[in-house]
């Protein structure tokens, strides 16, 4: 006889979509030829969604294409039928907010770095909860700082191509833990800021909203581009510029986007202050209209 904790433990198992197929968190398994293991041969996405409304679906579905055409992996569905795939995996979790993870890797193949001799790629979608940081760090700013792990050269792999070689940003995230922080600051090979481990950065100085070019090795951030739309429509003069750390320090305010982080606010770099200590006008402002865009901006499910 079944009992009913044993039912209730079924309904709410979490499904994955894999290769086509919603299957059972315990039965999602990758082989271990597979080349997204071996060589982080493959590209990823991050999105969230509010209230069963997925926050600029397109947008990250066209990165996600972006990406593997990048790295000359062809993708074996429609841009339609993945965005299907997406909600249909959400709809099974029956998940209103949440975090999705969308990966596609060359597929398994032999020992060798051949992607030829991978037939077919690996597709799978994780639906499920995140919080990346405590509430407190959003009221009162998180502390950073300068990883001294560099970026890779964007010649030698485009931090713009959102790939599964993800080892220089974990490199990054060490000097960060060992510091005792939860993130750092990763500087271009001449020195100028290109991002953080897992966020776009941006400073505002004497009113200016400035980020980093992309070009200089920084991710082509959803929320990033959200954020300088915002500023646009708030008539916040904006930049995309070559920064500096000292250009950091002497900002008035710094914070940080992101797919999970959203906007996250930061008061102290390195053991130096950062305007007043508190999260800024500029940052609080922005937040505010972000949240208002997380609720029509997207794709309803």
């Amino acid at each position: 006889m079944t009992s009913a904790a044993s039912v209730k433990k079924e309904k709410t198992a979490l499904k994955i979509y894999f290769n086509g197929e919603l299957i059972d968190k315990e039965k999602a398994c990758v082989s271990v030829f597979d080349h997204g293991l071996l060589y982080g041969d493959g590209v990823f996405e991050g999105i969230r969604t509010y209230g069963s409304l997925v926050f600029r679906l397109k947008e990250h579905i066209d990165r996600l294409y972006k990406s593997a055409d990048a790295i000359e992996l062809k993708i074996p569905m429609t841009k339609l039928e993945m965005m299907d795939a997406v909600i249909m995996t959400l709809k099974a979790n029956s998940l209103k907010d949440a975090y999705i993870r969308l990966v596609i890797t060359r597929g398994p193949g032999d020992l060798g770095l051949d992607p030829r001799k991978c037939k077919k790629p690996t597709i799978f979608i994780i639906t499920d909860k995140i919080t990346l940081y405590p509430k407190e760090f959003y009221q009162k700013g998180l502390e950073i700082i300068t990883a001294t792990t560099r970026r890779n050269l964007p010649q030698a792999l485009d931090p713009r191509i959102k790939s599964l070689n993800y080892l220089n940003n974990i490199l990054g995230k060490i000097d960060a833990i060992k510091a005792g922080t939860v993130e750092a600051i990763m500087l271009s090979y001449d020195g100028h800021v290109a991002e953080c481990t897992g966020d776009n950065i941006f400073i505002v100085k004497k009113g200016e909203l400035i980020t980093p070019p992309v070009e200089v090795g920084a991710l082509e951030g959803i929320t990033r581009d959200a954020v300088i739309d915002l500023a646009k429509d708030l008539d916040m003069p904006f930049y995309a510029k070559m920064l500096k750390m000292d250009d950091v320090y002497e900002s008035e305010e710094v914070f940080l986007t992101g797919t999970a982080a959203e906007i996250v606010p930061v008061i102290k770099i390195d053991d130096r202050v950062i305007g007043d200590g508190k999260p800024g006008k500029s940052t609080l402002k922005l937040t505010t209209a972000f949240r208002e865009l997380t609720k029509t901006d997207g794709v309803r499910y």
